[in-house]
């Protein structure tokens, strides 16, 4: 069951603080979880594996790699109009994102100290990762003279309750997903460097190797429960999760199709790459994967961002809420019903190709 704890109301911003966009069901989220059932899981099956990626996180490979060199002293007042528009929400969404995640591993780390010292650690140094990301993405936001008070989000943002088994599945799924959306971006940018306005993106190969590295700790955590792999009931919700995963990144990434131009990438061609890899990976850690190359896959998906720009051109309008809730029904329905055929799409086993998915 999922809850949700409200926090304090907003104070209004300083000059220069973003005050953080409204949340909405797209906005990137804070979690917290049950700490007394992940300090009593069993980690024998893969205590090596996480053994050897702590050992790994130790050495702290990037350390030095989130350093504001020369290309960050100039001035970016060319970067105006919608494309600085699109990349300020960019920034805020995945910084919003990475410190989310800074807090949920901080306070892992810190209840599970006593009771798991090594997976304590492992969320401990996750954390120190996010939070180095966070801090760079919020002093590339003050490049544009904003800046998030992270401290007052903390207090004020909505913190939604996830079972622990659940932040499994869905850490693992956010890590992947962010590795291929950086790596993608770092290589098209490699091949096409006119379109590399901004000098954030040369370290996105760094950066997306984090993500990777974070994704295979919880990749590690997922196989050493059997119960997140081995029944129907984790072939339904790997399921969900993924067809969750998918659907939010590529309405996302349709919302911001602008941001995505300005790098000379087409937004669907990205998001396509994107779910298609992301879910081939999946198909790693979970007992299923998606058909996504059945011929209804994306047409679906991309129908649900039709409907959803449908659903943000009547909540600008100046209507009665009433009345805005009752012309969104209509598309809301069709969302919920194309979400329902794409996870009736007979998936693929991914038991039974265990040692061929790649």
């Amino acid at each position: 069951m999922v809850n949700t704890l409200p926090q304090s109301a907003p104070k209004q911003p300083k000059q220069g603080i973003k005050a953080p966009s409204k949340e909405t069901v797209l906005t990137p989220r804070f979690y917290t979880t049950d700490f007394e059932t992940a300090a009593s899981l069993d980690l024998s099956d893969q205590q090596s594996e996480l053994q050897a990626m702590l050992e790994e996180m130790r050495a702290d490979y990037n350390r030095h790699h989130f350093v504001r060199d020369e290309e960050f002293e100039k001035s970016w007042e060319h970067i105006n109009g919608e494309a600085r528009k699109s990349f300020i929400e960019y920034l805020e969404r995945s910084c919003i994102s990475e410190f989310s995640g800074f807090l949920l591993f901080k306070e892992l780390s810190r209840k599970l100290k006593q009771r798991n010292p090594l997976l304590a650690e492992i969320f401990n140094l996750m954390a120190r990762d996010e939070a180095r990301h966070a801090g760079f993405l919020n002093k590339a936001m003050g490049d544009f003279k904003l800046s998030l008070d992270l401290g007052e989000v903390t207090k004020t943002r909505t913190y939604t309750f996830f079972p622990i088994e659940w932040v499994i599945y869905s850490v693992y799924l956010s890590e992947k997903i962010g590795y291929w959306r950086y790596i993608i971006i770092y290589r098209h940018l490699e091949k096409h460097p006119e379109n590399q306005f901004y000098p954030i993106f040369q370290k996105f190969e760094s950066w997306c190797q984090d993500e990777n590295r974070h994704g295979d700790i919880f990749k590690a955590l997922l196989r050493s429960q059997p119960q997140l792999w081995n029944n129907w009931k984790a072939r339904l919700w790997s399921r969900f999760f993924l067809l969750s995963v998918f659907a939010t990144h590529t309405i996302t990434v349709h919302e911001r199709a602008g941001f995505y131009h300005s790098l000379g990438l087409d937004a669907t061609e990205f998001d396509r790459q994107v779910v298609e890899k992301t879910n081939e990976t999946a198909g790693r850690a979970f007992p299923v994967m998606l058909n996504t190359d059945h011929p209804k896959f994306f047409p679906l998906l991309h129908q649900c961002s039709d409907y959803n720009f449908q659903l943000a051109e009547i909540e600008r309008s100046s209507q009665p809420k009433f009345i805005k809730l009752i012309r969104k029904l209509p598309f809301l329905g069709a969302i919920v019903w194309n979400l329902l055929l794409i996870y009736l799409i007979k998936p693929i086993d991914t038991e039974k190709l265990r040692g061929t998915v790649r």
